[in-house]
């Protein structure tokens, strides 16, 4: 089998029948991408969805790379970083952040950024084997009421 990594550029069902089914293998608890979310990240000119697609059409895994720049560096982003549980093991994960890399670099980032649960063991592996390491941080969050 072999996977092709793409930029998704536009929203259609078979986009969101993905995230139904890609989104609860990342966490029980995230909300299921609406089409419109999903066609808000497309047309952000800072947020690029990737995926990776089978040669039979499915899409099998997903990435979002997302590039901010503030006054001391340019940065990259990733986040939501999943493949489909029935693809694990066949190098789409490897795939889809080696061409988030490959991106940034292009784009001309400073450094790329994720974060990854400790119970995510497999995820941080291969984080580590593609050249990333752990850096000694806290991160806060605040949510904001919708």
């Amino acid at each position: 089998m072999s996977i092709k990594i793409t930029e998704i550029k536009h929203c259609d069902e078979q986009l969101v029948k993905a995230f139904e089914r890609l989104t609860p293998q990342l966490s029980e608890s995230a909300p299921i991408p609406t089409p419109e979310r999903l066609q808000r990240i497309i047309s952000s000119p800072t947020s690029h969805l990737l995926a990776a697609i089978t040669d039979e059409g499915v899409i099998a895994g997903v990435l979002t790379l997302v590039f901010f720049d503030i006054p001391t560096y340019c940065k990259a982003w990733i986040e939501d970083v999943i493949t489909d549980s029935d693809y694990r093991g066949q190098g789409i994960g490897r795939a889809l952040v080696e061409r988030a890399v490959e991106m940034a670099n292009d784009y001309g980032a400073d450094g790329i950024y994720l974060t990854s649960r400790p119970s995510r063991e497999v995820a941080r592996a291969l984080y580590r084997k593609v050249g990333f390491e752990e850096v000694p941080t806290t991160v806060f969050r605040l949510l904001l009421q919708k």
